[in-house]
């Protein structure tokens, strides 16, 4: 077990889980989160049925052998120690069926070789097999625990306010057998205005990070550096057809929160956003020519038209990945309908940041609902709406390159320390 103390430990040097996160997942691997009682209950349960048929069938009838079900059940859910425990009690009941059924002769092969020989030898057995189920287990949480650390090292989760926004994220990974998923996403306050990007790599796995890590490390810079969005898409473009792995794409939405009251929109391939008023209509964010996700800019010329869009205190938008609007539903199989669920859901969530986060955790417990609890793809949600406070300070702040309002002139900038106006 040492290796895997050492891969732990470089976990936790690399800034990764925290260690009573690794120790929950070593746990759930191994079902060790549930109480010993429980794990127990299948084994003692084998126990108890079998010492009553014997008991039952009379002293004529010698079933007190099939008392070996007992340490193959335990090896599926016990410790090797709880095992060896459990497995104490039930010889202890091989034992008094034996001498019930008048059959304790050690010279008497029936009792020696068909009881004694076989309980004892398929016990050692059995706790060498729970011993190699536990360090299977370790190894799983070892990789998920780096998995979980990669995953926290690429994507940095945002600021519940960045620039003039409030945002609310929910990025939930339906790795398995501790695969990282291709869903991206980062929000960064800019020269040139509030900029974020919402993507999906192309499949899972080492692949898909990499290709991840090249959407988004391209944008933090690009972000910064480029005074128009489609010079960015253009940069991270020209990234993932240079270092992706080959055949790699990713769907993407890039947005721009520049001049008070718009947004800028583009759409390489990438679920559209939906728009959600104060008042709970909804409308669907379509890209009026589709685009090619990014890594197949070769393909077709040119760049996408950008979209502007209104956008107000008191709008919220709501951006996800594919594996929100096609998570089916557990008995129909039907898609998630995002569009015809999320005005309820999210009108009025504009009003502060707890709002904010609730309306998030509103769309997404729908969603468990809608698929049974599990989900098969990775999902990202997030919703943006702006911080009317935050506006009217960038719009009152001498030197900004951004426009100022004339309607504010000879206002005072607001209070830094005032809470959001509601």
């Amino acid at each position: 077990m040492l290796w895997f103390s050492r891969v732990r430990s470089a976990v936790a040097d690399a800034g990764g889980v925290m260690p009573a996160r690794r120790r929950n997942a070593l746990l759930v691997a191994d079902l060790q989160d549930i109480p010993f009682w429980r794990r127990a209950a299948p084994a003692v349960l084998a126990l108890l049925i079998v010492s009553l048929a014997d008991f039952l069938s009379g002293q004529d009838r010698y079933l007190a052998p099939l008392m070996v079900v007992v340490p193959s059940v335990a090896s599926l859910t016990l410790k090797p120690r709880e095992l060896l425990g459990v497995c104490a009690v039930a010889f202890l009941a091989l034992l008094g069926l034996s001498n019930h059924d008048q059959v304790v002769d050690l010279r008497d092969g029936r009792f020696l070789y068909g009881a004694m020989v076989s309980f004892v030898t398929l016990t050692v057995f059995s706790a060498m097999v729970a011993e190699l189920r536990m360090r299977r287990a370790a190894a799983f949480a070892a990789v998920s625990s780096v998995a979980e650390a990669a995953q926290r090292a690429l994507l940095r989760q945002p600021e519940p306010t960045v620039g003039p926004l409030r945002l609310a994220v929910r990025y939930v990974s339906a790795a398995d057998a501790g695969r990282i998923g291709g869903d991206l996403y980062s929000v960064l306050d800019t020269p040139h205005g509030t900029r974020l990007i919402v993507g999906d790599v192309r499949g899972k796995g080492l692949g898909a990070v990499q290709t991840a890590a090249v959407v988004l490390g391209a944008f933090r810079e690009a972000a910064y550096d480029e005074k128009r969005l489609g010079s960015v898409a253009a940069r991270i473009e020209a990234s993932v057809a240079r270092h992706a792995p080959d055949g790699e794409f990713t769907t993407a939405l890039f947005g721009e929160f520049r001049e008070p009251g718009s947004v800028q929109l583009l759409h390489f391939g990438h679920v559209p956003p939906i728009q959600v008023g104060r008042d709970g209509r909804v409308a669907v964010l379509e890209a009026a020519e589709p685009w090619v996700p990014l890594g197949l800019g070769s393909l077709t010329p040119g760049e996408p038209e950008p979209l502007n869009v209104p956008f107000d205190t008191g709008d919220v938008l709501v951006l996800c990945t594919d594996g929100v609007i096609e998570a089916r539903h557990h008995r129909t199989g039907e898609f998630y309908p995002l569009a015809e669920r999320v005005g309820p859901l999210v009108r009025g969530a504009d009003r502060s940041l707890a709002e904010l986060e609730s309306a998030v955790g509103r769309v997404y417990a729908d969603l468990l609902v809608h698929t049974g609890g599990e989900l098969n793809d990775d999902a990202l949600l997030m919703l943006v709406c702006r911080d009317d406070r935050a506006d009217r300070e960038k719009r009152l702040t001498p030197g900004r390159e951004d426009r100022r309002d004339p309607a504010d002139d000879g206002a005072a900038p607001a209070d830094a320390g005032t809470a959001p106006r509601p």
